[in-house]
């Protein structure tokens, strides 16, 4: 219960925070606010639906969507050197220890 309430009761607010920095990039790149964060939205919600629909494993969706030399690969690039899929790790291993936290105080 506790691992699960890690994921699916924490997720939320760390896909939040991805939404976020998705929409930010966008208006930095010069995408009007309200217009960044519905693409960053939409893009997570579609996403997601592919993601259950196909059955894929998650690396294979990357790799669909990475073209060789292309925009895409970059941006994933940049994403490995950052490590996201580790700070993703942590912040769900933090939420799990802090759940057996408060289950112990009981």
């Amino acid at each position: 219960m506790d691992a699960g309430c890690s994921v699916s009761g924490c997720g939320p607010a760390f896909v939040y925070m991805f939404i976020r920095g998705l929409a930010e990039g966008g208006k930095e790149c010069g995408i009007d606010e309200k217009t960044a964060l519905t693409m960053a939205a939409q893009t997570v919600i579609g996403s997601a639906k592919l993601l259950m629909e196909s059955g894929d494993d998650p690396s294979v969706l990357i790799e669909k969507v990475c073209s060789p030399g292309g925009s895409t690969i970059e941006g994933v690039k940049s994403l490995e050197d950052d490590n996201l899929e580790d700070v993703v790790v942590n912040a769900v291993q933090a939420a799990y220890k802090r759940n057996l936290e408060l289950g112990n105080l009981g």
